[in-house]
């Protein structure tokens, strides 16, 4: 499995733009398999510098890869600037399975 993750540091003029018309636009996208998000982000120590955060699972990094380049892809990450006013860190990597 591979992630993607976004991370955002301003919250002006976001929540409800983020809701009602960037996530519709990522549901839409190949090969997602799984998508999350909290406008709840804390940091254990001191404040976080980031108010919300993205999840999204693909199979493989290949997955991902022709996920964001595919034409829905393109379109939600144009719409990025639409709302994230401070911008938006995004990260990815596989995910390494652990068992309890």
């Amino acid at each position: 499995m591979h992630k993607l993750m976004v991370l955002y540091p301003d919250p002006d003029h976001f929540r409800d733009y983020y809701v009602r018309n960037h996530l519709p636009l990522v549901m839409r996208m190949p090969g997602l398999l799984a998508w999350r998000y909290s406008f709840e982000v804390a940091a254990t120590q001191g404040q976080s510098p980031y108010f919300a955060v993205f999840e999204a699972e693909f199979a493989d990094v290949a997955a991902m890869t022709a996920a964001r380049a595919s034409p829905q892809g393109l379109q939600a990450t144009a719409d990025v600037a639409n709302y994230a006013t401070g911008g938006a860190v995004v990260i990815h990597f596989p995910v390494q399975n652990g068992a309890c």
